[in-house]
């Protein structure tokens, strides 16, 4: 087997790839370390526990159509013709050809049978228990096409309570932006889906995702108002009054003392 290991700056560096959490996307560079010189990794999970991640990180490499699992445990880098060339002369078979021979290749990725579509809208995978990183349904009309990633989605990926993962439409982001003018609205829901990757327990359902974002965005841009004006009194505050001259205003009448001292200050008295 070749030992190095390459990774294309087409896949690792758009915005779909970085929108992912930073332990996803070490994740998918540990498992093209120990991939095969045909892409295939024959123990993710071992992987994923050596390297500290979840198995969320594996289903969202999943979901994101970077990895194709099969029912046996073994997964597929999609993107490995993408990231890798081998010289044939070095090259060493994989150890899983049967499950090659039911992989298809377009535009360098790995898919599915007839199902082969472009990477970002690839999804292989039907998951069942925790102890299973999922079953390869080849039958198009069984995919679970509920999980594929939108053609018009943002790339920011929400963990949401069953392990799926919720990606952000574009229509969506742009309505928050008009929503929330005040808010860094994509930071914002950077954020959200690090809380959520961090709180198991308190993850979102798919019906009820949304209704967490606005609620995230209300509390936060009423959260920034009010920083402002507590910021807006604390600098008039510290702003010292002017001291009062009564020559200064037009409308004071002087007493007679107040002309006597101004005369002696002038010298003429």
């Amino acid at each position: 087997m070749a030992n190095r290991r390459m990774f294309s700056r087409d896949v690792v560096e758009t915005d779909k790839f970085l929108g992912m959490p930073l332990t996803t996307q070490a994740l998918y560079f540990h498992l093209g370390m120990e991939a095969d010189d045909d892409g295939f990794v024959s123990s993710p999970k071992k992987v994923q526990r050596a390297v500290g991640c979840t198995e969320g990180d594996l289903k969202h490499l999943a979901s994101c159509g970077y990895i194709i699992p099969f029912e046996s445990g073994v997964v597929v880098i999609a993107d490995w013709s993408v990231n890798n060339w081998i010289r044939p002369d070095r090259k060493h078979d994989t150890r899983f050809p049967e499950l090659l021979k039911i992989l298809n290749m377009k535009n360098g990725v790995y898919c599915l049978g007839g199902s082969c579509q472009p990477n970002d809208s690839q999804l292989t995978t039907v998951y069942h228990t925790e102890d299973r990183l999922g079953k390869v349904n080849i039958d198009k009309d069984n995919i679970n096409t509920s999980e594929q990633t939108p053609e018009n989605g943002t790339g920011i990926f929400i963990i949401l309570g069953d392990g799926t993962f919720y990606d952000v439409p574009l229509d969506k982001l742009t309505m928050w932006q008009q929503a929330y003018p005040d808010l860094d609205v994509k930071r914002e829901l950077y954020q959200m889906a690090s809380w959520c990757d961090a709180n198991l327990s308190k993850r979102k359902s798919r019906r009820g995702v949304e209704k967490f974002i606005n609620g995230w965005l209300n509390r936060s841009q009423k959260d920034g108002q009010q920083n402002s004006k507590k910021e807006e009194v604390k600098n008039n505050a510290a702003e010292p009054e002017a001291e009062y001259n009564p020559e200064d205003d037009p409308e004071h009448v002087p007493s007679a003392n107040e002309v006597w001292e101004r005369l002696r200050r002038e010298g003429r008295l």
